[in-house]
């Protein structure tokens, strides 16, 4: 490592990995991690769309862990909603491996001219004359310095560059989702289904069972913060396991945070930009975070290398980046916000209602949004509270 950058990108996900290969192809680039080992743990249920992942990347055979063509919904009373392969649009695709994957967009951004520095954690930032124009670290014991032009946030949920710099990040319990999943062994999963549980389960979230092919498979589940009482979300992933999977054996327990709020309403500042999580750019409905963390790191590398290009790393140039992930999916994420605020406090019998409600219709489109369109012409007076949304 040299101790002065273009561009330093703090966290090694999807978002800052893409970011920092996007900007590397103009930029001399430092990523950096603080774990040992790229892609692990995995804190997520690995799914993501086709249709989102081909717009940035090839797919790749060794990320794909299982090519899924359907996915069911189980209401608290057992009520399933089925969807098939040809009605399943844009909600269903691969359960990925992250850890194959992960390391992979970290090669990419390596291939590009990037330096990747894992076991390097961020320790606080350099600022002059208001302007954030590096970071500390503590790479393998040493203390350093890193300068740079653009410092580019992507170190997840709990970002202490963003607080660093003085940009309010904070989430209330309503707006986290403390997850656990297991990696088990022994469990019957359709081969090409993707299954969600709602209700009481995971108050305030959903339970889910991704199949990762020769009976393995992702079960785990989120449940609100706020819901949580003196519960931990590791006791309510054991209770679902046991009445769903009796037989299934854990080889792999990951715990972790999920931010469900409306997007950060600060993710600039003069030398700073925020991606991913740690912009609060997951889905409040779904938690899913990968198709805009890629898109948003594809955005901050590009306004990265423009303010390399014009030498003028302020709040001027950077806020291009704010402007375009709003326009790009900024709409979604507050839309999607108050349906999720509406969903949360629905009782189990509401919730089967819903279900119920839809059983035997045919569904032509099974993405989020139009799923709801057809709970709210079904249930009108449940959902009156969304109908302005559609």
């Amino acid at each position: 490592m040299k101790d002065e950058y273009d561009v330093v990108v703090v966290g090694a996900g999807p978002a800052g990995a893409y970011a920092a290969a996007t900007a590397a192809s103009e930029c001399d680039v430092l990523l950096i991690e603080k774990r040992q080992e790229i892609g692990n743990p995995v804190r997520c249920a690995e799914g993501v769309s086709k249709e989102g992942l081909a717009r940035f990347l090839p797919p790749q055979k060794r990320w794909i862990a299982n090519n899924i063509a359907s996915a069911r919904i189980f209401s608290p009373d057992g009520t399933v909603l089925e969807v098939s392969e040809e009605l399943a649009g844009p909600e269903v695709g691969y359960v990925l491996e992250r850890k194959i994957f992960d390391r992979d967009l970290a090669k990419r951004a390596a291939q590009a001219g990037a330096d990747v520095a894992v076991r390097t954690r961020a320790t606080g930032v350099i600022r002059e004359n208001g302007f954030i124009c590096g970071v500390k670290v503590r790479h393998l014991g040493e203390s350093l310095e890193m300068r740079a032009k653009v410092v580019i946030a992507a170190d997840g949920v709990e970002s202490q560059l963003a607080r660093w710099a003085g940009i309010n990040t904070t989430l209330k319990p309503i707006d986290l989702e403390s997850c656990a999943q297991y990696l088990m062994t022994n469990v019957d999963l359709l081969d090409d289904c993707c299954d969600f549980y709602l209700g009481s389960e995971a108050p305030g979230g959903y339970a889910w069972a991704f199949p990762k092919g020769h009976q393995i498979g992702n079960i785990g589940l989120g449940a609100l913060a706020s819901k949580l009482q003196s519960k931990h979300p590791i006791d309510y992933l054991n209770a679902f396991a046991e009445r769903h999977f009796p037989d299934g054996q854990p080889v792999e327990l990951n715990i972790g945070g999920v931010p469900v709020s409306n997007a950060a309403r600060k993710t600039v500042a003069d030398g700073l930009m925020l991606v991913g999580d740690a912009a609060r750019h997951t889905d409040p409905i779904t938690g899913g975070g990968i198709i805009n963390a890629l898109e948003g790191g594809r955005l901050a590398g590009e306004v990265a290398k423009q303010a390399v290009r014009v030498q003028d790393p302020s709040l001027k140039v950077l806020k291009q980046y704010e402007a375009a992930w709003r326009a790009s999916f900024g709409k979604k994420l507050e839309r999607n916000y108050k349906i999720k605020d509406i969903f949360v406090n629905l009782s189990d019998a509401e919730l089967n209602k819903l279900i119920r409600s839809l059983e035997g219709l045919r569904l032509e489109d099974m993405s989020v949004a139009g799923i709801i369109k057809r709970l709210i012409s079904r249930n009108p007076r449940l959902l009156a509270g969304v109908r302005h949304l559609f």
